[in-house]
């Protein structure tokens, strides 16, 4: 039976339990694999518009933060892709001592005239939080604007209203598990359209560089064989360096040629070295992009390190459309291994084993 071989695998390989698991709920469950597999054919934008949708005046979008993540930009950019000026529109309050006051007021802009209010770091002062709910309550007698929307934004806190968490929509920005969902994740973060208008080098020098931010991320699972420091690398970064690399690329459009030097200092000393503080850590960062900011990484390079002789590949291919790229991440990257980090196999079952005993005590607590 599919139950009792997992109470097999929990005696014997804690460490592989969750896959287990995984391959449990796919088998068991009808459409199983879309409990297990993440969407990441939507970007978060996209995801924050759905939300918006089903927002109301009396209903807030609650963002729980992740580190590395910035909300507000996000909402700026709902704000102009639904027709609205940010800077008329949205009101921000980042909530600190005094700044009760600063909230209270804008919440009756926004709700007399319809603009969009956001509260950040709303977990700092848990007693303004029961004045708003009973704020909202308020609202709600009296009738808002039908424009009017409120964000809000904290840390995972238990000082959080339980009521105020109930009527929210309630969305985070967590990089998910797993190689292949980050690299769907960070091609998708690329609009279809703003990604398929670009030169073709553009797009497999950007494939090259999602295939690096998803590898930054993932080795932090592995504690510090992965990193010695955390490092809170996010969406900006990669953001940021494809804004880098589209400029470089449009100031030497009558050259034809790559600043490749240029691209990696950029990207391992400024965007994503800037949060590294260790040197062997920042050695590792720049052995990463010697080995894909190169000229190989045009003519289907070998993206995993180290790789030779050991029956494993995953290669960088031609220009290819924004939803061709995301099809080929699907079937060609390897299942997850740490060989694509280019460590040896048993380097995972620590920071699996961990993984196994934290589900088991989370389900002894439910």
């Amino acid at each position: 039976m599919p139950f009792e071989k997992l109470l097999v695998i929990r005696c014997l390989r804690p460490d592989r339990i969750t896959t287990a698991l995984d391959n449990f709920i796919r088998k068991t469950l009808p459409r199983g694999d879309d409990f297990v597999d993440c969407d990441q054919t939507f970007g978060f934008n996209e995801i924050l518009l759905s939300a918006y949708g089903d927002s109301t005046t009396m209903t807030p979008i609650y963002f729980i933060l992740s580190p590395g993540s910035n909300p507000v930009r996000d909402v700026e950019e709902l704000a102009k892709s639904v027709g609205q000026d940010p800077k008329k529109m949205l009101h921000t309050v980042a909530l600190g001592q005094g700044q009760d006051v600063v909230a209270n007021n804008k919440l009756d802009i926004g709700h007399k005239e319809g603009h969009w209010v956001m509260l950040q770091n709303v977990h700092l002062m848990p007693g303004f939080l029961i004045e708003l709910e009973k704020r909202l309550e308020t609202f709600a007698i009296e009738g808002s604007n039908p424009n009017f929307r409120l964000f809000l934004s904290s840390d995972p806190s238990n000082a959080i209203p339980i009521g105020l968490l109930e009527k929210s929509i309630k969305l985070t920005n967590e990089p998910p598990q797993g190689l292949r969902a980050n690299m769907k994740r960070a091609i998708t973060f690329f609009g279809r359209e703003e990604f398929d208008d670009k030169d073709a080098k553009i797009k497999q020098i950007i494939f090259g560089l999602c295939y690096f931010h998803s590898v930054m991320c993932e080795r932090r699972k592995f504690g510090t064989k992965g990193w010695n420091r955390f490092y809170p690398f996010s969406m900006g970064d990669l953001r940021d360096s494809s804004i880098v690399l589209q400029n470089y690329m449009d100031g030497n459009a009558g050259s034809g040629k790559i600043p490749w030097d240029d691209l990696k200092y950029i990207f391992g000393e400024i965007m994503y070295g800037g949060h590294i503080v260790d040197d062997w850590d920042r050695r590792l960062c720049a052995s990463y992009l010697d080995n894909l900011m190169c000229p190989s990484l045009l003519d289907e390079a070998e993206m995993f390190p180290f790789i030779e002789g050991k029956n494993i590949t995953f290669k960088s291919p031609t220009a290819l459309s924004h939803e061709k790229y995301i099809e080929y991440i699907e079937t060609e990257l390897p299942p997850e291994t740490p060989l694509a980090f280019a460590m040896h196999p048993n380097a995972e079952i620590d920071f699996r084993t961990t993984q196994c005993n934290n589900l088991f005590r989370l389900l002894t607590e439910l």
